[in-house]
């Protein structure tokens, strides 16, 4: 299968960290998510693409190619509201959470930034939060990627990861503020 038949599949199925222990994610029905990937399985996915390069200009040409095929944010939310700072590129990034699981969409003005940001967004879109909020993102040091990014650029991966995390982790209180609102009544 090419890279380019698998990089924004329809959001994959798998089990997280609500099958071992219900309680971890509130409203995600692992009964119902025998299909979808876990971040863990999309990591190894992208490592296993990324190992088929043997240097980092096809590695980085790869990312431009990502970024390119990543579905772009609505042009009405890229507004100083949906941008995150500490990047060095402008890059808008919106949350919306469907069945406790979020969805991202994005877009920068630099091909490499918005190859990083596609990337995140492969690895965590359609995942429940708190597999969000609990995901090492490993994958990022195994094909190399930080080593290989200006001090500027790894610190603007290092506030997407955050923002990214933040949507989630607010996404997360809302719904137990909300059920436990409900659990009052």
């Amino acid at each position: 299968m090419g890279w380019n038949q698998v990089m924004y599949p329809t959001p994959a199925r798998g089990r997280g960290a609500g099958d071992k222990f219900p309680w971890a994610c509130p409203g995600v029905n692992p009964d119902n998510e025998s299909t979808r990937m876990t971040i863990q399985e999309i990591e190894a996915q992208i490592v296993g693409e990324f190992s088929q390069f043997d240097d980092w200009l096809d590695r980085y040409n790869y990312l431009i190619e990502m970024g390119k095929l990543m579905p772009l944010i609505d042009p009405g939310l890229k507004t100083d509201h949906y941008l995150i700072s500490g990047c060095q590129s402008r890059v808008w990034l919106h949350a919306r959470q469907e069945d406790n699981r979020l969805y991202f969409t994005a877009d920068s003005d630099a091909v490499i930034t918005r190859g990083i940001i596609s990337l995140l967004i492969r690895v965590l879109n359609g995942q429940p939060t708190c597999d969000i909020l609990q995901a090492p993102l490993e994958f990022i040091d195994s094909i190399g990627l930080r080593e290989h990014l200006s001090p500027t650029r790894a610190n603007g991966l290092l506030s997407m990861i955050k923002q990214i995390k933040l949507y989630a982790l607010a996404f997360q209180t809302k719904s137990r503020k909300v059920e436990s609102d409900s659990a009052e009544q």
